[in-house]
């Protein structure tokens, strides 16, 4: 697990052959995965929510939920310019984790940690409109309602820092009540809230 927390500013035995090999696994277990949870969607309708699960925003919120950050290893360089910050730095050490997951423990236990990070960003996936996320399909609703735009907040964290979980309240005008949302990362926590604001308004599978 060492190596894979070794950015290349801080060695040359490094995490990249480790993330190369995570960047495979984490894309097939996620294909596999909407594959059997989507069974009438298109290929393209799958690989644009792929790319949405494993993207490096989507990575790097998972990493700042673990303080990953924390644990890495840089060079004098990465540490000065706050590199244990960057988002494509945190991104490559999650790959890297799981690739070593994969290498210690198999496939099963690699796919069993993958979907067990990813769980919420599956809840606030659909097939409409795919391009879009639940934050951004909420905010466009408002906007062409011409109603203020929603406000999140997180209520509570629980868990240990290699394992937390945020979570957040969603507060609409149009709605009575705040919804709510939990998640391994703020943002993802954002993300289940404003799907459950989305459907509360009925705009849940299909758009304004």
């Amino acid at each position: 697990m060492t190596l894979a927390l070794t950015h290349r500013s801080f060695a040359g035995r490094n995490n990249e052959r480790l993330e190369f090999l995570g960047d495979a696994v984490l894309n097939f277990v996620a294909g596999e995965a909407l594959y059997e949870r989507f069974p009438q969607a298109r290929e393209g309708q799958l690989s644009r929510l792929r790319a949405r699960l494993v993207k490096g925003e989507t990575l790097a919120s998972l990493a700042r939920g673990f303080e990953l950050g924390e644990y890495l290893r840089l060079g004098s360089g990465e540490l000065k310019s706050g590199g244990f910050r960057r988002e494509s730095i945190l991104a490559d050490a999650l790959e890297a984790l799981i690739g070593a997951i994969y290498l210690d423990a198999g496939m099963a236990a690699a796919r069993e940690r993958v979907l067990a990070w990813l769980t919420t960003e599956f809840e606030g996936l659909t097939l409409v409109d795919t391009n879009k996320d639940p934050k951004t399909r909420l905010q466009e609703l408002l906007q062409a309602r011409a109603c203020e735009l929603p406000r999140y907040e997180v209520v509570d964290i629980q868990g240990e820092p290699h394992c937390r979980t945020f979570f957040v309240e969603c507060e609409v005008k149009l709605l009575n009540e705040k919804t709510q949302g939990h998640g391994a990362s703020r943002r993802i926590a954002e993300q289940v809230a404003a799907a459950a604001a989305l459907a509360a308004l009925g705009a849940g599978n299909a758009n304004d």
